[in-house]
């Protein structure tokens, strides 16, 4: 019903300011009664992390914050959600406006800045859906003005590990001043250190995920790979949103607007980057591939070049929430066709190719 209403909405939706419209959307569906998604194929099912997804489709961080509407998405047939990011204590973020549609370029540019309304109020949240079903993560950060950014992870990692089914180590939004630096090999090394050891206090069986931004050279990616593995991480996050602005990008105004870059244009460079680091931790370290997933075939490329599971957001503000039972479809055909059994086997199958540059279909 929601699928079927979201092309009568848009217009409407999109006459707002881009954050009111976002708004409005997660009131309602905050508003709508858990109920339980269509099964799914049984050949989408992926098992990681020591839990079964029903499915590889699932929803990035960001589009949630605050966890007030997880039950309501996954009823919408997501395989997961994620939500947050989360910091310690509440804060505003950036000052408005603050998130731009690139219509023309499928493509979004925001500067959130980490708005939250803090670690207790999403953990009261998270802890009132504890006996419900589906695998709702949570992506954690810190305080843009703490005096402590480590221990602003760890507090969030104590709090929320019990409580999701991952948690998220965000190191790589672009728009909290700083942030991006702990990517360096001796921060991350320490963070790192410190969250798995919170995690093992508290929750030891919840995995902890890095997710890692586009804008990187190899010789970064592979530190991040080599700390990432030295300290037991459970899987890569490929990849957050761009500070880069392609030349191809048509809504040439808006393009000027700082923040970062998401949806269609980011496609390219994450998934080159997903299949280099499918290179860098073969099936050591699970992957999860974001970055301009909006159809079966993006979805299909991802997992092609190294992704177990895949994520999107911008693509709902422009195709609505028909878009995840599309993408499963075509990706159960995809499955069909190539003689596969199940989502695990295609998983990297052209990481090598797709990192030296091959054709990518999205």
């Amino acid at each position: 019903m929601i699928a079927a209403l979201f092309p009568l909405a848009r217009p409407l939706l999109h006459r707002l300011d881009p954050e009111q419209a976002h708004t409005v959307t997660l009131r309602a569906l905050s508003m709508l009664p858990p109920r339980a998604p269509a099964a799914d194929d049984p050949r989408l099912a992926v098992d990681l992390f020591g839990q079964r997804f029903p499915n590889p489709v699932g929803l990035a961080a960001g589009f949630d914050k605050g966890a007030v509407a997880a039950d309501a998405l996954l009823g919408l047939g997501f395989g997961f959600v994620e939500v947050g990011g989360v910091v310690p204590e509440p804060q505003p973020g950036n000052p408005r406006p603050r998130v731009f549609r690139l219509s023309r370029d499928r493509a979004v540019i925001n500067r959130f800045g980490l708005n939250s309304e803090g670690l207790d109020i999403v953990a009261r949240r998270l802890e009132a859906r504890r006996d419900r079903p589906g695998i709702v993560g949570v992506n954690i950060g810190a305080n843009k003005e703490s005096a402590d950014r480590l221990a602003d992870y760890v507090a969030c990692t104590k709090r929320l590990a019990p409580l999701a089914g991952f948690v998220t180590v965000n190191v790589s939004s672009p728009n909290t001043p700083g942030l991006r630096d702990l990517q360096g090999e001796a921060f991350l090394d320490e963070l790192l250190a410190r969250v798995s050891e919170a995690r093992d206090e508290a929750a030891p069986a919840t995995p902890v995920l890095l997710k890692i931004a586009p804008d990187i050279g190899l010789e970064a990616l592979d530190a991040i790979c080599m700390t990432a593995g030295r300290r037991g991480v459970s899987g890569l996050v490929v990849s957050n949103t761009t500070i880069a602005r392609p030349p191809t990008l048509r809504e040439t105004g808006l393009a000027a607007e700082a923040g970062g870059l998401s949806g269609r244009p980011l496609f390219g460079p994450s998934t080159r980057l997903l299949a280099q680091a499918r290179l860098r931790v073969g099936n050591q370290v699970p992957l999860i591939g974001v970055g301009g997933v909006d159809s079966a075939e993006a979805a299909w490329t991802k997992i092609r070049a190294g992704a177990s599971l895949v994520q999107l957001y911008s693509a709902l503000v422009y195709d609505g929430p028909g878009l995840v039972d599309e993408i499963k479809q075509g990706l159960t055909a995809r499955l069909a066709a190539s003689g596969l059994g199940s989502i695990a086997r295609a998983v990297g199958g052209e990481a090598e190719a797709l990192a030296a540059g091959g054709e990518l279909e999205g």
